[in-house]
Protein backbone atom coordinates (compact mmCIF):
# COMPACT_ATOMS: atom_id res chain seq x y z
CA UNK A 1 0.00 0.00 0.00
CA UNK A 2 1.47 3.50 -0.90
CA UNK A 3 0.08 5.44 2.46
CA UNK A 4 0.22 8.73 0.39
CA UNK A 5 -2.01 7.54 -2.29
CA UNK A 6 -4.01 5.64 0.69
CA UNK A 7 -4.49 9.39 2.76
CA UNK A 8 -5.12 10.44 -0.50
CA UNK A 9 -7.89 8.62 -1.30
CA UNK A 10 -9.43 8.98 2.22
CA UNK A 11 -9.30 12.49 2.27
CA UNK A 12 -11.49 12.68 -1.39
CA UNK A 13 -14.29 9.90 0.29
CA UNK A 14 -14.78 12.65 3.02
CA UNK A 15 -14.60 15.18 0.97
CA UNK A 16 -17.36 13.61 -1.82
CA UNK A 17 -18.90 11.92 0.70
CA UNK A 18 -19.50 8.84 -1.35
CA UNK A 19 -16.45 6.33 -3.21
CA UNK A 20 -17.92 6.19 -6.17
CA UNK A 21 -17.53 10.25 -6.36
CA UNK A 22 -14.23 9.89 -4.79
CA UNK A 23 -12.85 7.26 -7.83
CA UNK A 24 -14.35 9.66 -10.31
CA UNK A 25 -12.62 12.54 -9.34
CA UNK A 26 -8.75 10.60 -8.52
CA UNK A 27 -9.63 8.95 -12.29
CA UNK A 28 -9.30 5.44 -10.13
CA UNK A 29 -11.65 2.75 -9.91
CA UNK A 30 -14.26 2.49 -7.04
CA UNK A 31 -12.76 -0.70 -6.21
CA UNK A 32 -9.24 0.41 -5.93
CA UNK A 33 -10.60 3.54 -3.58
CA UNK A 34 -12.03 1.44 -1.51
CA UNK A 35 -9.17 -1.37 -0.86
CA UNK A 36 -6.95 1.63 -0.28
CA UNK A 37 -9.46 2.96 2.27
CA UNK A 38 -9.67 -0.43 3.85
CA UNK A 39 -5.74 -0.98 3.60
CA UNK A 40 -5.77 2.12 5.65
CA UNK A 41 -7.67 1.22 8.57
CA UNK A 42 -5.90 -2.13 8.84
CA UNK A 43 -2.63 -0.29 8.78
CA UNK A 44 -4.28 2.04 11.43
CA UNK A 45 -6.34 -0.72 13.13
CA UNK A 46 -9.67 1.68 13.96
CA UNK A 47 -12.43 2.54 11.71
CA UNK A 48 -12.35 5.75 9.72
CA UNK A 49 -16.02 5.48 7.77
CA UNK A 50 -19.28 4.61 8.91
CA UNK A 51 -20.48 3.01 5.52
CA UNK A 52 -24.30 2.59 4.49
CA UNK A 53 -25.47 1.80 1.00
CA UNK A 54 -26.61 5.57 0.98
CA UNK A 55 -23.84 7.49 2.45
CA UNK A 56 -20.51 7.74 4.52
CA UNK A 57 -19.58 9.62 7.46
CA UNK A 58 -17.03 9.91 9.56
CA UNK A 59 -15.84 8.03 12.91
CA UNK A 60 -14.91 9.98 15.91
CA UNK A 61 -11.42 8.62 14.74
CA UNK A 62 -11.74 9.47 11.05
CA UNK A 63 -12.73 12.89 11.89
CA UNK A 64 -9.39 13.15 13.50
CA UNK A 65 -7.39 11.90 11.34
CA UNK A 66 -8.78 13.53 8.55
CA UNK A 67 -8.09 16.73 9.84
CA UNK A 68 -4.20 15.77 10.30
CA UNK A 69 -4.39 14.01 6.70
CA UNK A 70 -5.65 17.66 5.29
CA UNK A 71 -2.50 19.25 6.62
CA UNK A 72 -0.28 16.58 5.87
CA UNK A 73 -1.41 16.61 1.95
CA UNK A 74 -1.41 20.67 2.25
CA UNK A 75 2.40 20.20 3.74
CA UNK A 76 3.71 18.02 1.17
CA UNK A 77 2.18 20.71 -1.65
CA UNK A 78 3.77 23.09 0.40
CA UNK A 79 7.29 21.08 -0.08
CA UNK A 80 6.74 20.33 -3.91
CA UNK A 81 5.49 24.57 -4.28
CA UNK A 82 8.60 26.18 -2.49
CA UNK A 83 10.82 24.71 -4.67
CA UNK A 84 12.40 26.97 -6.81
CA UNK A 85 11.39 25.19 -10.27
CA UNK A 86 8.25 24.42 -9.01
CA UNK A 87 7.05 27.80 -7.59
CA UNK A 88 8.41 29.65 -10.84
CA UNK A 89 6.42 27.63 -12.85
CA UNK A 90 3.10 26.31 -11.56
CA UNK A 91 1.65 22.96 -12.73
CA UNK A 92 -0.92 20.42 -12.40
CA UNK A 93 -4.75 20.26 -13.13
CA UNK A 94 -6.70 23.10 -11.87
CA UNK A 95 -10.80 22.74 -11.79
CA UNK A 96 -12.51 25.90 -11.55
CA UNK A 97 -16.52 26.98 -12.67
CA UNK A 98 -17.30 30.28 -13.58
CA UNK A 99 -20.25 31.85 -15.37
CA UNK A 100 -21.12 31.10 -18.84
CA UNK A 101 -21.30 35.25 -19.84
CA UNK A 102 -18.37 35.91 -17.93
CA UNK A 103 -16.24 33.15 -19.63
CA UNK A 104 -17.80 34.02 -22.81
CA UNK A 105 -17.04 37.10 -22.66
CA UNK A 106 -14.09 38.44 -21.02
CA UNK A 107 -12.16 34.95 -19.19
CA UNK A 108 -11.87 32.66 -22.03
CA UNK A 109 -10.33 35.34 -24.34
CA UNK A 110 -7.93 36.53 -22.12
CA UNK A 111 -6.96 32.77 -21.48
CA UNK A 112 -4.22 33.21 -24.13
CA UNK A 113 -2.30 35.31 -21.92
CA UNK A 114 -2.56 33.41 -18.98
CA UNK A 115 -1.55 29.99 -20.19
CA UNK A 116 1.53 31.86 -21.98
CA UNK A 117 2.47 32.78 -18.81
CA UNK A 118 1.77 29.13 -17.11
CA UNK A 119 2.15 26.47 -19.70
CA UNK A 120 2.10 23.85 -17.70
CA UNK A 121 -1.21 24.62 -15.67
CA UNK A 122 -4.24 22.33 -17.35
CA UNK A 123 -7.31 24.49 -16.80
CA UNK A 124 -10.46 22.00 -16.25
CA UNK A 125 -13.22 24.64 -16.50
CA UNK A 126 -16.85 24.34 -15.86
CA UNK A 127 -19.00 26.87 -17.46
CA UNK A 128 -22.46 27.09 -15.80
CA UNK A 129 -24.67 29.20 -13.60
CA UNK A 130 -25.79 26.58 -11.49
CA UNK A 131 -24.87 26.36 -7.60
CA UNK A 132 -21.67 24.22 -7.43
CA UNK A 133 -20.74 21.79 -4.80
CA UNK A 134 -16.56 22.74 -4.38
CA UNK A 135 -16.66 19.84 -2.37
CA UNK A 136 -18.44 16.90 -3.67
CA UNK A 137 -17.72 18.03 -7.73
CA UNK A 138 -13.89 18.30 -6.36
CA UNK A 139 -13.66 21.86 -7.87
CA UNK A 140 -11.12 24.22 -6.67
CA UNK A 141 -12.35 27.25 -7.12
CA UNK A 142 -15.63 29.05 -8.18
CA UNK A 143 -16.55 32.61 -9.78
CA UNK A 144 -19.64 33.69 -8.69
CA UNK A 145 -21.81 37.22 -8.85
CA UNK A 146 -23.95 37.96 -5.96
CA UNK A 147 -23.18 38.10 -1.97
CA UNK A 148 -22.23 34.25 -0.36
CA UNK A 149 -24.72 32.73 1.23
CA UNK A 150 -22.45 30.26 1.88
CA UNK A 151 -20.22 31.93 5.09
CA UNK A 152 -17.91 28.66 5.72
CA UNK A 153 -16.04 29.48 2.24
CA UNK A 154 -13.18 31.64 1.52
CA UNK A 155 -13.66 34.01 -0.84
CA UNK A 156 -11.72 37.29 -2.21
CA UNK A 157 -13.83 40.10 -3.82
CA UNK A 158 -12.71 40.54 -7.07
CA UNK A 159 -14.65 42.99 -9.32
CA UNK A 160 -17.94 44.94 -9.17
CA UNK A 161 -20.50 44.64 -12.17
CA UNK A 162 -22.09 47.75 -13.04
CA UNK A 163 -25.64 46.75 -13.95
CA UNK A 164 -28.04 48.81 -16.22
CA UNK A 165 -31.57 47.89 -17.68
CA UNK A 166 -32.47 47.28 -21.28
CA UNK A 167 -34.69 46.53 -24.06
CA UNK A 168 -34.72 45.33 -27.63
CA UNK A 169 -36.48 47.87 -29.92
CA UNK A 170 -38.91 45.39 -30.87
CA UNK A 171 -40.27 44.91 -27.46
CA UNK A 172 -40.60 48.60 -26.87
CA UNK A 173 -42.15 48.98 -30.41
CA UNK A 174 -44.92 46.43 -29.05
CA UNK A 175 -44.91 47.42 -25.28
CA UNK A 176 -44.09 51.03 -25.42
CA UNK A 177 -40.74 52.79 -23.95
CA UNK A 178 -41.39 52.55 -19.88
CA UNK A 179 -40.30 56.02 -18.46
CA UNK A 180 -40.46 54.92 -15.33
CA UNK A 181 -38.68 51.76 -13.90
CA UNK A 182 -42.12 51.16 -11.55
CA UNK A 183 -44.03 50.98 -15.01
CA UNK A 184 -42.43 47.52 -15.67
CA UNK A 185 -45.11 46.03 -12.96
CA UNK A 186 -48.04 47.37 -15.61
CA UNK A 187 -49.92 44.64 -16.71
CA UNK A 188 -48.83 45.21 -20.21
CA UNK A 189 -44.95 45.24 -19.70
CA UNK A 190 -42.95 42.18 -19.18
CA UNK A 191 -39.52 41.26 -17.42
CA UNK A 192 -37.37 38.67 -18.73
CA UNK A 193 -36.74 36.07 -15.30
CA UNK A 194 -33.92 35.29 -13.96
CA UNK A 195 -33.81 31.90 -11.90
CA UNK A 196 -31.09 32.09 -9.38
CA UNK A 197 -30.20 28.60 -8.79
CA UNK A 198 -29.86 28.13 -4.83
CA UNK A 199 -33.86 28.60 -4.40
CA UNK A 200 -35.13 28.71 -8.23
CA UNK A 201 -36.79 32.23 -7.85
CA UNK A 202 -36.12 35.04 -9.31
CA UNK A 203 -35.55 38.59 -6.99
CA UNK A 204 -36.75 42.32 -7.44
CA UNK A 205 -34.25 44.50 -8.62
CA UNK A 206 -33.27 47.13 -5.97
CA UNK A 207 -33.14 51.08 -8.15
CA UNK A 208 -32.37 54.62 -6.49
CA UNK A 209 -32.78 58.17 -7.72
CA UNK A 210 -31.87 60.74 -5.70
CA UNK A 211 -32.82 59.90 -2.00
CA UNK A 212 -35.80 57.60 -3.83
CA UNK A 213 -35.27 53.77 -3.50
CA UNK A 214 -37.30 51.41 -4.98
CA UNK A 215 -37.89 47.72 -5.67
CA UNK A 216 -38.95 46.50 -9.12
CA UNK A 217 -40.45 42.80 -9.61
CA UNK A 218 -42.00 42.84 -12.82
CA UNK A 219 -43.76 39.63 -14.44
CA UNK A 220 -42.54 37.56 -16.99
CA UNK A 221 -43.52 35.08 -20.06
CA UNK A 222 -39.90 33.12 -19.44
CA UNK A 223 -37.53 33.09 -16.90
CA UNK A 224 -34.15 31.29 -17.32
CA UNK A 225 -31.49 30.19 -15.45
CA UNK A 226 -28.30 30.82 -17.80
CA UNK A 227 -27.03 34.48 -18.92
CA UNK A 228 -26.43 33.52 -22.52
CA UNK A 229 -29.76 32.54 -22.61
CA UNK A 230 -31.01 35.74 -20.41
CA UNK A 231 -29.57 37.87 -22.70
CA UNK A 232 -30.72 35.81 -26.09
CA UNK A 233 -34.00 36.03 -24.72
CA UNK A 234 -34.04 40.10 -24.40
CA UNK A 235 -32.34 39.99 -27.74
CA UNK A 236 -35.41 38.41 -29.09
CA UNK A 237 -37.63 40.58 -27.22
CA UNK A 238 -39.42 38.73 -25.10
CA UNK A 239 -39.06 41.21 -22.06
CA UNK A 240 -36.56 43.90 -20.27
CA UNK A 241 -33.35 42.82 -18.77
CA UNK A 242 -31.51 43.87 -15.96
CA UNK A 243 -27.62 43.66 -17.39
CA UNK A 244 -23.84 44.14 -16.04
CA UNK A 245 -22.23 46.26 -18.65
CA UNK A 246 -20.12 44.44 -20.19
CA UNK A 247 -22.75 41.69 -21.20
CA UNK A 248 -24.93 44.73 -22.66
CA UNK A 249 -21.82 46.97 -24.27
CA UNK A 250 -21.22 44.66 -27.55
CA UNK A 251 -25.09 45.18 -27.88
CA UNK A 252 -25.39 48.95 -28.02
CA UNK A 253 -23.77 50.27 -31.11
CA UNK A 254 -25.80 48.39 -33.49
CA UNK A 255 -29.11 49.45 -31.76
CA UNK A 256 -29.97 45.76 -30.39
CA UNK A 257 -30.48 47.13 -27.24
CA UNK A 258 -31.83 50.41 -25.77
CA UNK A 259 -30.94 51.69 -21.93
CA UNK A 260 -33.67 52.57 -19.99
CA UNK A 261 -34.10 54.72 -16.52
CA UNK A 262 -30.77 56.14 -17.35
CA UNK A 263 -31.54 58.55 -14.42
CA UNK A 264 -31.60 55.43 -11.84
CA UNK A 265 -28.87 53.43 -10.39
CA UNK A 266 -28.32 50.38 -9.52
CA UNK A 267 -26.14 48.65 -6.79
CA UNK A 268 -22.87 46.65 -8.58
CA UNK A 269 -23.35 43.43 -8.26
CA UNK A 270 -20.14 41.96 -6.29
CA UNK A 271 -17.81 39.06 -8.14
CA UNK A 272 -16.10 36.55 -6.01
CA UNK A 273 -13.57 34.11 -6.63
CA UNK A 274 -14.65 31.10 -3.91
CA UNK A 275 -12.76 28.08 -2.37
CA UNK A 276 -13.16 25.64 0.14
CA UNK A 277 -12.05 26.12 3.77
CA UNK A 278 -9.84 23.15 3.80
CA UNK A 279 -8.49 23.34 0.44
CA UNK A 280 -4.85 24.29 0.36
CA UNK A 281 -4.32 27.19 -2.14
CA UNK A 282 -1.88 25.58 -4.68
CA UNK A 283 0.40 27.68 -6.54
CA UNK A 284 -1.11 27.03 -9.25
CA UNK A 285 -4.76 28.30 -7.44
CA UNK A 286 -3.00 31.43 -6.23
CA UNK A 287 -1.71 32.01 -9.75
CA UNK A 288 -5.43 32.20 -11.19
CA UNK A 289 -6.79 33.94 -8.38
CA UNK A 290 -4.19 36.45 -8.81
CA UNK A 291 -4.76 36.68 -12.68
CA UNK A 292 -8.87 36.72 -12.65
CA UNK A 293 -7.85 39.74 -9.99
CA UNK A 294 -6.06 41.39 -12.82
CA UNK A 295 -8.41 40.60 -15.59
CA UNK A 296 -11.21 42.38 -13.71
CA UNK A 297 -9.59 45.20 -12.76
CA UNK A 298 -9.58 45.98 -16.36
CA UNK A 299 -13.34 45.35 -16.96
CA UNK A 300 -15.49 45.25 -13.22
CA UNK A 301 -12.78 46.79 -10.98
CA UNK A 302 -13.42 46.46 -7.10
CA UNK A 303 -15.31 50.03 -6.32
CA UNK A 304 -15.24 51.81 -9.94
CA UNK A 305 -16.24 51.46 -13.38
CA UNK A 306 -14.01 49.61 -15.98
CA UNK A 307 -12.08 51.93 -18.55
CA UNK A 308 -12.99 48.81 -21.33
Amino acid sequence: MDRFDAMQAFARVVEAGSFTKAAETLHMSKTSVTQLVQQLEARLRVKLLNRTTRKVSLTADGAAYYERVVRLLADMDDAETSLSGASASPRGRLRVDVPTPLARTILVPELPAFHARYPDIQLDMGVSDRMVDLIGDNVDCVVRGGELTDQSLMARHVGDLQLGVYAAPGYLERAGTPRDPRELEDSHHRIVGFLWSRNGKTFPYAMQRGGERIEVQGRYVLSVDDGNAYLAAGLAGLGVLWLPSYMAKAHLPGGELVPLFEDWSLDPMPLYLAFPPNRHVSAKLRVFIDWVVEVMARHAPVGGRSNS
